[in-house]
């Protein structure tokens, strides 16, 4: 199956192979020539090939070493990942590795990278997504502290809101399943690579800025809408007065603690996959996703809806009306992940188009 799977890691942007064996040149050669490799050395001893390895890491390049015996294993434990053989392999080489197939079978390698990927992707989008969920409580809770504004958040509400937030939903976007064929497609990652390359960072901080002003946005709305009613001038001075008064300000602080909640809930969602359209996600494929959205939700409408609940956290009960508001509200996380999905498929589109011109 050598063959084969050399070609299949062509594919996958490992797109350079080489043997190294103490043989003859000439049966080196027919290997070579029958399984497809790119680079073959001959009649080489086992300081060789560490040397080569090496050198190899030394021009940058990412080395995986594959081995079964004992001059094998100074090479392996110089690679960026040793593999040895588990059945035909030495104890040395398997002691050397960091990988060990334990079928011995070449094949198993194309394997391990597509799990290796989808382990590796899961971990990022999950740690993304309580990074960028926390960076909009820091949004909202710094923005109002700065303007001079009482408390968006009580403590309380933060412990709720992390407690339905950063559990179920993280653990479900550990759980996912991810698209194998398109994470085979793309190219191997740098080992300088961090969590925030290819666009981490600009992910995290645009949503954790979203999180944030959505949930100002829900908390300034009340003194506003109350100011209005009251026929009274709107400024940020007659803002600050009338939020002393308790139960508007615990209102106020109902409807940023529901949004913040809600809005973290629906951007989980679209974290299983920020270059696809929610509406191509294969949500039934996440059972655990389904099931933690709606946990979450039924928490966050119990600890406003439950009376004991509401002496607990101090909120107030929502009526119909507000909680459509903040129900549409909380789902800017999904039109931004939209819009982003668009522009993505739009650069795309062009760079194909310049490539093919």
């Amino acid at each position: 199956e050598a063959a084969r799977v050399l070609r299949a890691l062509r594919s996958l942007g490992i797109t350079r192979t080489v043997m190294m064996t103490g043989d003859s040149e000439r049966t080196a050669a027919a290997i070579a020539k029958q399984v497809g490799v790119d680079r073959f050395f001959a009649e080489v001893l086992p300081e060789d090939k560490a040397n080569f390895v090496q050198q190899a890491k030394a021009e940058g390049h990412t080395v995986v070493m594959i081995g079964d015996g004992i001059n094998d294993a100074p090479a392996l434990r110089s690679a960026d990942v040793g593999v040895a053989m588990g059945k035909g392999g030495t104890d040395v080489a398997r002691n050397a590795a960091d990988l060990i197939l334990t079928d011995d079978n070449f094949s198993t390698i194309e394997k391990a990278i597509r799990e290796g990927r989808g382990i590796y992707e899961n971990i990022r989008k999950t740690i993304l997504f309580l990074l960028s969920s926390n960076f909009g409580e820091i949004i909202t809770m710094l923005a109002a502290v700065l303007a001079g504004f009482p408390a968006t958040l009580k403590a309380s509400h933060i412990l709720w809101v992390n407690l339905i937030t950063d559990s179920l939903p993280a653990l479900a976007l550990g759980m996912d399943g991810n698209d194998g064929e398109e994470l085979m497609k793309q190219p191997p990652r740098k080992s300088t690579d961090t969590m925030f390359s290819h666009g981490g960072l600009s992910c995290t901080l645009c949503f954790g800025v979203v999180i944030g002003v959505i949930s100002i946005l829900a908390f300034m709305a009340v003194p506003y809408e109350e100011l209005l009613q009251r026929q009274l001038p709107v400024n940020l001075s007659s803002m600050k007065k009338i939020l002393e008064i308790e139960w508007i300000l615990n209102k106020a602080q109902t409807h940023a603690f529901t949004v913040l909640g809600m809005s973290q809930l629906v951007h989980a969602v679209g974290m299983r996959d920020v270059n696809r359209s929610v509406f191509r996600m294969k949500h039934f494929e996440n059972l655990y996703m389904l099931a933690a959205l709606g946990i979450g939700l039924l928490l966050q409408v119990l600890v406003t809806e439950v009376p004991y609940l509401i002496t607990l956290f101090e909120t107030n009960r929502l009526t119909l009306g507000e909680w459509g508001r903040l129900q549409i509200l909380s789902l800017t996380p999904l039109a931004v992940h939209e819009l982003l999905c668009l522009f993505t498929a739009a650069g795309q589109k062009q760079v194909r188009a310049e490539e093919v011109h």
